[in-house]
């Protein structure tokens, strides 16, 4: 009999939640049955596992305290390689500006000294107030430069 108890009751239930409300009200929650239900009990190894994640010992704060101190060494570092990267950069540019400058001038500097200078009256001077004339053919001595810039004088050039 209490089978068939426990049937009704359940088929009872099953009709009332297929039955259509009309109207503009909800329907009524059954408080009574949420009351004698208990709720959800907690396993007694995971109630155990938050109490532990709740609590934290003394070997584990230090771990921490050591993780941030370390980070905060790493970052500090780091921060401080990125300044002087940028103070190197700014550095490097204001050298590169001054190169520049210093170009500008020096090429300018050079245009005006060959400029200044007057090739026909350095021949005329050398001629005329110094003596000086163009050499003949047996004056001009030829040395070959093998792979080299410069010609090195080992000794004395030979006269004629």
């Amino acid at each position: 009999m209490a089978v068939q108890g426990q049937r009704r009751a359940y088929s009872d239930r099953r009709i009332q939640d297929r039955s259509y409300v009309y109207g503009n009200t909800a329907r009524q929650l059954d408080v009574r049955r949420a009351i004698r239900e208990p709720e959800h009990r907690e396993n007694h190894a995971v109630r155990r596992n938050r109490e532990k994640a709740a609590h934290m010992n003394p070997g584990y704060v230090l771990f921490l305290a050591t993780a941030l101190i370390a980070a905060g060494v790493i970052l500090i570092g780091y921060i401080r390689l990125q300044s002087e990267l940028t103070n190197s950069i700014k550095h490097i540019s204001v050298l590169e500006s001054q190169l520049n400058d210093l170009r500008l001038s020096n090429d300018e500097e050079y245009s005006r000294i060959e400029s200044s200078v007057n090739l026909d009256e350095i021949k005329r001077i050398a001629i005329e107030e110094l003596g000086m004339t163009y050499p003949s053919e047996g004056q001009i001595v030829t040395y070959s430069a093998e792979g080299s810039d410069y010609v090195r004088q080992i000794a004395d050039i030979p006269e004629k």
